[in-house]
């Protein structure tokens, strides 16, 4: 997360008084993560000083070092005679139009060329706007603004809007093992790749037990290890090498699947295989063991979409409780995870029913998958996936219905009346 320096007293109690305005998802959702820059921000107004703080908790600026200071621009250039002018200042100002440049006048004086700088003012001015342009200001922002307007400046500025678009980044993950978050993960790749002849990525996580090479009847002899624990040999060239095709569209960066070694990594382990991936592929599934640390929780804070599988035990209900809220804390600013309740309805089993289930989340869920031992069993023995088995099945459809929502495509059809369409509607009637 980016390091914030506040300079005022009572920050946190200051902080919970103005509580900042909510943030909606789509607001954001088209901002790209910004690159390793430093930035700091000067602010005369508690509405301003809000925004800056929602912004540091962004996850787009994990990459981003922001200090936000209580002071105008006179602070500003008082501070920056004695040290260095980070990558980007930002300076809040309620002269009129006019004072606006000799007010600038001091900083400009102790600024480093290479700095940019965004002002934010009282004012709607044409005039001053055209003014501050010709003078090497690289934004005026008029308040009240929003924190998607800073990103977005902040985007416009660093992030260069000539290249390619990053790719999507969807993250599996289990409330609990065994519940079926790799299959789901694997399947649902799969769907991506073959109902919108997309390009995509699965990546195995789980190092030491990872499974994606079984499901997919793979057995490759460089996967995703190399990558973690090579990162200075990683580029394109070098990732194509360790990429396995699993069918025209559907590549596997594999797990090894050995216990020859301990598989302990820092926080930030998986993000240069990460980012290269985000470059180069339209989109990445991403398969996390059941797992919380530290490198777990900052692959999570990063990703585009995510789902949590859940069994119907209490169990599942206390971890995918405890997991939603953390996640809440960790991505502010983002949708909520995408809840999938799955293997309900096992023979014999003691279950808690749907709608007890997702009450206590406060998350309504996109899908809930009955238990089909045959079914899924003879998926998992014979290297195949759902659709492959059984196209028209209701877990086909189910598959099918996930791959649209967490690529954010329109569903092509609506649901069948078994399956998904019908327990969903179960759920809503109770």
């Amino acid at each position: 997360m980016s390091a914030i320096d506040y300079e005022i007293e009572d920050r946190t109690q200051a902080t919970e008084r103005h509580a900042a305005e909510p943030v909606r998802p789509s607001d954001v959702e088209g901002l790209r993560p910004l690159p390793r820059i430093s930035i700091h921000a000067f602010c005369i107004s508690e509405r301003v000083q809000r925004v800056m703080e929602q912004c540091a908790h962004d996850r787009r600026m994990n990459r981003v070092s922001l200090r936000i200071t209580h002071g105008n621009i006179a602070a500003a250039a008082n501070m920056f005679s004695s040290t260095p002018t980070p990558n980007l200042i930002i300076l809040e100002t309620d002269a009129q139009p006019s004072a606006v440049l000799e007010e600038l006048s001091p900083l400009a004086e102790v600024c480093d060329p290479s700095s940019r700088v965004i002002v934010i003012g009282r004012h709607n001015d044409i005039a001053l706007y055209r003014e501050l342009m010709r003078n090497g200001i690289s934004e005026y922002i008029v308040s009240p603004f929003s924190m998607a307007d800073m990103m977005s400046a902040i985007s416009a500025i660093f992030v260069d809007p000539e290249a390619e678009p990053l790719g999507k980044t969807i993250a599996f993950i289990g409330a609990k093992g065994g519940v079926g978050s790799s299959t789901l993960a694997h399947n649902c790749a799969f769907g991506i790749s073959t109902l919108f002849t997309t390009e995509t990525v699965l990546a195995d996580l789980d190092l030491p037990f990872g499974t994606a090479n079984i499901d997919f009847d793979q057995d490759p002899a460089t996967g995703i290890a190399e990558a973690v624990f090579s990162p200075e040999r990683l580029d394109e060239v070098f990732l194509d090498r360790l990429l396995t095709s699993c069918s025209e569209h559907l590549s596997l960066l594999a797990a090894p699947s050995l216990l020859d070694r301990g598989y302990d990594y820092d926080r930030a382990a998986f993000q240069p295989i990460l980012e290269l991936l985000q470059r180069t592929a339209p989109v990445t599934v991403l398969d996390l063991p059941h797992a919380w640390c530290e490198w777990t929780r900052t692959v999570l804070s990063e990703a585009d979409e995510i789902v949590i599988t859940c069994a119907p035990d209490l169990a599942n209900l206390r971890n995918a409780k405890n997991m939603i809220d953390a996640l809440r804390k960790l991505r502010p600013n983002d949708k909520q995870p995408h809840l999938v309740l799955n293997q309900v309805g096992m023979l014999k089993r003691p279950e808690i029913s749907p709608q007890d289930f997702f009450e206590p989340l406060e998350l309504e869920p996109v899908a809930i998958i009955p238990f089909d031992a045959v079914l899924f069993g003879t998926a998992a023995n014979s290297g195949r996936m759902i659709a492959e088995l059984d196209a028209k099945s209701p877990t086909a459809e189910i598959m099918s219905q996930l791959a649209h929502l967490v690529t954010g495509r329109a569903t092509l059809k609506k649901p069948k009346k078994s399956g998904l369409g019908s327990l969903l509607g179960m759920l809503r009637k109770k």
